[in-house]
């Protein structure tokens, strides 16, 4: 989902209309912004543990950051209206380009396009299916899955019925869950046969865009923009729990080693949740961040979290009740909080 300021006007509404979730001082302290800079609005962020890179999307450039040297050390250029991007198992980089309906396959250690794929209308969230070795792109115009193998072909193109958000891998089920924003539906993905097996109701969410998984015990994160977040049993689709979250979500994470759901919203919070048990879920922060960081990736060795944010002018004095607030020119930077501020 493409962030602009627009989502700041967003957020002053839905922040006017919802009540904000409360909780107590939590595990996790702010730690440093880290300045990016650069012109044009941003989207998803993905973390490459293994690499110790962040890769940031960033107008038509994908942004690399090293974590080791705190420094940004490259770029991958030529993506217009990206997405997202997504680490194959093969050394390849891909990157979703809303604006031109391609994928670019990119050489990881040069960070050179070594070809683009054509796929449906506007992809925008971008995942990796380690079972299959397959990229997927959901595509929001498309309404759609394009699957990509790993040299650059595209081997399936799969009708989602609704624009997709989201979406997940699970590997040992061989399914890929995905967010239907549209129907309000989650999309259960047969990773062999490339179709379709199940549409779960996300009742009482409505219009879901962030989703994370928990693998050992079968738990969807659905972040849902009438404020909640729910836990889905991913082996029948039903809805075990749910926790308030703030207005305008976007990401959702789930951290394996320390059972912490993490669902970041465009009014400035990040809602943590823990995992007490597989049938319940308890608030355990509401983190304050910034205004419109609603973008989020974790560090599941680290247990950080990252959140693009920027600063922003009000408009000037006379403007209309919805005028936009300006960017500040260079100011986009990177939030890292971490438990017990590590």
């Amino acid at each position: 989902m493409r962030i602009s300021i627009g989502v700041l006007a967003a957020a002053a509404l839905v922040g006017a209309l919802a009540v904000a979730p409360k909780a107590a001082d939590g595990p996790y302290q702010f730690i440093k912004d880290v300045q990016i800079g650069g012109e044009g609005g941003w989207d998803y962020l993905t973390l490459d543990a293994a690499a110790k890179r962040l890769y940031i999307s960033h107008g038509t450039k994908v942004v690399v950051y090293d974590l080791t040297k705190d420094a940004v050390v490259g770029e991958i250029a030529d993506t217009p209206g990206v997405h997202g991007a997504v680490i194959a198992s093969d050394g390849h980089i891909f990157t979703s380009n809303g604006r031109e309906s391609k994928a670019s396959m990119v050489d990881a250690k040069t960070l050179q396009t070594i070809k683009k794929v054509e796929t449906q209308g506007n992809p925008d969230f971008i995942m990796y299916e380690p079972k299959q070795k397959e990229v997927y792109t959901f595509n929001g115009t498309g309404r759609s899955a394009t699957v990509i193998d790993a040299a650059g072909n595209v081997v399936a193109t799969i009708p989602l019925g609704g624009k997709p958000e989201a979406g997940v891998p699970d590997p040992a089920a061989g399914r890929v869950y995905v967010n239907n924003e549209t129907a309000s539906t989650i999309v259960v993905i047969d990773v062999a046969k490339h179709e379709v097996v199940a549409n779960w109701p996300i009742a009482p969410g409505e219009s879901a865009a962030g989703l994370a998984i928990d693998l050992k015990n079968h738990r969807l994160f659905v972040g849902a923009h009438n404020n909640k977040m729910l836990m889905m049993d991913s082996t029948n689709g039903r809805i075990i729990a749910e926790v308030p979250i703030g207005g305008g979500v976007d990401a959702t994470w789930f951290d394996p080693g320390t059972g912490y759901a993490f669902s970041s919203c465009s009014t400035g919070t990040v809602t943590i949740a823990h995992e007490d048990a597989p049938d319940k879920l308890t608030v355990v922060q509401t983190l304050q961040t910034a205004t419109g960081a609603r973008t989020m990736a974790l560090d599941p060795a680290t247990h950080r979290i990252y959140l693009a944010a920027a600063k922003y002018t009000p408009p000037p004095e006379g403007s209309p009740a919805n005028a936009r607030p300006a960017m500040v020119p260079g100011s986009m930077h990177i939030k890292v909080y971490g438990i017990n501020g590590q």
